[in-house]
């Protein structure tokens, strides 16, 4: 014990010669924690980045997009919540719309109350469940790794996936059953993997679940939670004890919050509610029917990460090799089971691929992130030399190649020379760092060098994609029947006509069905506006041209296309007459336009 007394017991002599012993062990203790405190201070200006770079994913330019249908569905229907006061029994266009689960569209329905019409507060809800899928993504890849490292790394690969890019700037249900899907995933392992917290950890989740039931149904269930629960086999170290009450707790509460509305509608609309599932049944086994292998380029939708996605499909490779082992197990049964599951269902669309992404970009991420630690290390497995490579050259050629097309396309020159200029500087910039990077081996160079891209594309060339793909005859509906004169009138169409909800949407009321042939009901709602898609064969009767006067109100031409493209249709354009009655006297103003008339 004599070697550990404290100094002033010991000799003078020995006092003597300790004094001109250096004091390194003091100065390395002092350089770590500088090491440590820059490593700390990097990492949060790592993370500042990386939340910013998530704002500019869903909120940059976030009206710059045209409207799909399906957003334009359930704007519609919510805006007949609000005109209707009918929130639990949605209508779209008068018609009952039970297909698609209430909770997106009560979203939209109270921004349609605040903000009536606007697109751009729609779409801010949207952008709002991305951020909360990307944190939910972050914080569980951080869990399964236990690096922050290698959650943000997963977490810009699933930024610049277009597909998210893409939905999380759409007002429609996916981001939604999605994102809440992806919390309780994180609360139901992080129940599991650990011991403190599972007893609000487990109900909690149970709830995310069930709103995201009530978002879209059974979706997220089976092509996120069940291939997770299916790999939970591969987690080591799973203690169950004192946990199953929870969960059975989970499951009451995800049933009783996500199976209300459906309980309800059995009861009010039970007819109604059979119908619909026969329906929807029918649609999966008969609808856009594909082969089972109909998402084998599923890499594709990864965008810049399809080598590494294709490349991360080597389990018996990259078991031996890679860095994140556990994890890369867990991520590698999480993808592929997805893909299995949703390969298994007979009707197939490539954006159903949409829940795939998040467990795929946590999948590339343990590549990378191995890549990473490689090139550090310089003892890089011949695989991940060539990948990297590979990505290197084919990211250097796709960023090049996109600069020089803001100069050469014809369609780039509706965007502003100055934006041009910009996005070409910034373009060229990050291909010089990612020739840099792949010479240098640094693979987080080129993992920023594609979110620069995404950010570049989404900062300064989003607002032209409208204007390089629009309608120069484009006519808008509403410059029609929006007028005063035109408010004052129910609109309706021809009942043996059925009506596009991109009418409806752009008209901005209700577009209901009126049977021509018969000429008693028509006379009893005169006057009235007429709308005639150009597709539409059938003419105004003449029994009704002898009771009613016509007159061409406007022309009308929504297509996002112009003529001669393949999606334009003469269902998006045509004309509305005004009816009214011989002679002008009517002799009542018209009624307003109720589902009755249908």
């Amino acid at each position: 014990m004599r070697n550990f007394a404290p100094l002033k017991t010991m000799r003078p002599q020995a006092q003597g010669r300790l004094s001109h012993v250096p004091a390194w062990p003091i100065l390395s203790a002092r350089a770590s924690t500088n090491i440590k405190q820059s490593m700390k201070a990097t990492r949060h200006v790592l993370l500042a980045l990386l939340a910013l770079f998530t704002l500019v994913t869903f909120f940059a330019n976030i009206g710059a997009l045209p409207t799909d249908i399906m957003e334009q569905r359930n704007v519609v229907t919510a805006r007949e919540m609000v005109d209707d006061g009918c929130w639990l029994v949605p209508t779209m266009n008068g018609a009952l719309r039970l297909e698609k689960p209430p909770l997106p569209t009560w979203v939209a329905g109270a921004i349609e109350a605040v903000a009536p019409g606007s697109l751009s507060t729609q779409r801010l809800a949207a952008g709002t469940m991305g951020c909360l899928w990307t944190w939910f993504l972050f914080l569980t890849a951080r869990l399964l790794a236990r690096r922050t490292d290698y959650a943000m790394v997963a977490t810009v690969v699933f930024l610049t996936c277009y597909n998210t890019v893409l939905m999380g700037r759409s007002a429609t249900w996916d981001i939604y059953c999605h994102a809440l899907m992806m919390g309780a995933i994180y609360l139901l392992l992080r129940a599991l993997m650990e011991e403190r917290g599972y007893r609000w950890q487990l109900p909690l989740a149970g709830l995310l679940m069930g709103l995201s039931f009530l978002s879209k149904g059974p979706v997220s269930f089976y092509a996120l939670l069940l291939p997770l629960v299916l790999s939970i086999v591969t987690l080591p170290s799973v203690s169950m004890r004192g946990k199953w009450p929870y969960v059975a707790l989970m499951a009451v509460v995800a049933v009783v919050v996500g199976g209300w509305w459906y309980a309800y509608l059995l009861l009010v609309h039970g007819d109604a509610v059979s119908a619909v599932m026969a329906k929807e049944s029918g649609a999966w086994s008969n609808h856009n029917v594909r082969p089972w292998w109909y998402y084998w380029r599923f890499f594709l939708e990864m965008g810049a990460w399809a080598l590494p996605a294709l490349a991360a499909l080597a389990l018996t490779y990259w078991k031996h090799h890679i860095t994140l082992k556990r994890t890369y197990l867990i991520t590698f049964c999480w993808a592929v089971g997805s893909l299995l599951l949703l390969s298994l269902m007979p009707e197939k669309k490539m954006r159903y691929l949409l829940p795939s992404l998040a467990p795929c970009a946590m999948l590339v991420a343990c590549v990378m992130t191995h890549l990473k630690e490689a090139c550090a290390t310089g003892r890089v497995d011949p695989l991940g030399r060539a990948l990297y490579g590979a990505q290197g050259v084919l990211l250097t050629i796709v960023i090049t190649a996109a600069a020089v097309a803001l100069f050469v396309v014809p369609a780039a020159a509706v965007i502003s020379l100055a934006a041009r200029v910009v996005a070409a500087v910034a373009l060229g910039v990050t291909a010089v760092l990612t020739v840099w990077a792949t010479l240098k081996r640094k693979p987080m160079v080129q993992v920023a060098a594609v979110a620069l891209v995404f950010a570049t594309a989404e900062l300064l060339l989003l607002p032209a994609i409208t204007r390089a793909v629009g309608n120069p005859a484009s006519r808008n509906i509403i410059l029609t029947v929006g007028t005063p004169q035109a408010k004052a009138l129910p609109l309706y169409h021809a009942q043996d006509t059925p009506i596009r909800i991109e009418l409806v949407y752009n008209a901005q009321r209700k577009i209901l069905p009126i049977n021509l042939n018969d000429t008693a009901n028509v006379r009893a709602h005169l006057p009235l506006a007429l709308v005639i898609p150009a597709s539409q064969t059938e003419r105004v009767p003449a029994t009704v041209m002898a009771v009613a006067d016509t007159t061409v109100m406007g022309h009308y031409d929504i297509n996002l296309h112009p003529k001669g493209n393949r999606h334009y249709t003469d269902d998006l354009r045509g004309r509305v007459l005004r009816l009214t009655a011989k002679g002008g006297n009517a002799g009542r103003r018209a009624p307003q336009p109720t589902s009755n008339d249908q």
